[in-house]
């Protein structure tokens, strides 16, 4: 008969979690990597593992810096960003959040068993709340302040 996956049935599950909500990004997400299980290409998970985060970090910064690229945001506009009172707490945050991230990166390397926790929370928040799965390194900065870990 058949042999239960549960691996396949966790990604299924939230990949469905996906669908409901309308969230595309999980949804490819998870059929991608279930994907590579069907299509047993699993030996490229050690290399998503190790750059995947890298390579999404990269694409990100690529698709929030493109206005800059473009010409949509000029110098002037970047310069007057230190004029308003709202930038400036827009680049406060900003600072504090790549912090929290980074201290997030190294619990998650010191602490692998936190990582299930994070990711399963991340999600969760992305399927049921319409957020963008970009909370695991913040998470866990918050989690490392929390539990004095850096």
């Amino acid at each position: 008969m058949f042999r239960t996956d549960f691996t396949s049935l966790i990604l299924l599950v939230l990949a469905a979690l996906g669908i409901i909500s309308s969230n595309t990004t999980i949804t490819v997400a998870m059929i991608v990597l279930l994907l590579m299980r069907v299509l047993h290409l699993q030996q490229a998970f050690p290399w998503l593992e190790k750059y995947g985060l890298t390579l999404g970090i990269i694409i990100l910064t690529i698709g929030v810096m493109t206005p800059v690229a473009s010409g949509k945001m000029s110098l002037e506009m970047l310069g007057s960003s230190f004029l308003n009172w709202k930038s400036l707490l827009a680049i406060a945050i900003g600072m504090l959040v790549a912090y929290l991230g980074g201290r997030g990166a190294s619990l998650m390397s010191a602490n692998p068993t936190i990582v299930a926790g994070l990711l399963v929370g991340t999600v969760l928040g992305v399927a049921l709340f319409k957020g963008v799965p970009v909370g695991p390194l913040i998470a866990a900065g918050l989690l490392s302040l929390l539990i004095g870990k850096s």
